[in-house]
């Protein structure tokens, strides 16, 4: 077994980015990839705050690429989910991995946020 070679893939299945992949008018549609942590969590909830500062009244994350998502990002989408609703906009999961839509049904909101 290669240990150097089962650590590298790992590492490369864990490397996160949230990339805006779409902007049509007021809907902001990003990318969600890799480990969802404390650190993470903070950068999306900057780059969500930027989105909502700029206009977007719809926020859809696709999640398919996620390989780990943390309490920590699960306050990220409930702070920016409440903030969207209250400007009369929503936010929406989509095609989450199965890490994820386990988190998430785990805290009973799979019915508010999964599209």
């Amino acid at each position: 077994m290669n240990l150097r070679g089962r650590s590298t893939a790992n590492k490369e299945k864990q490397e996160f980015s949230f990339d805006l992949a779409e902007r049509t008018g007021t809907t902001r549609r990003f990318t969600l990839k890799g480990l969802v942590s404390v650190k993470e969590a903070a950068f999306m909830e900057r780059e969500l705050e930027y989105a909502i500062e700029s206009g977007c009244t719809r926020v859809i994350i696709n999640m398919s690429l996620v390989s780990m998502f943390t309490s920590a990002g699960i306050r990220v989408i409930l702070a920016t989910h409440k903030k969207l609703k209250k400007a009369g906009g929503e936010l929406k999961i989509e095609s989450p991995a199965e890490n994820v839509r386990n988190v998430i049904g785990m805290v009973a909101l799979d019915e508010l946020l999964l599209r």
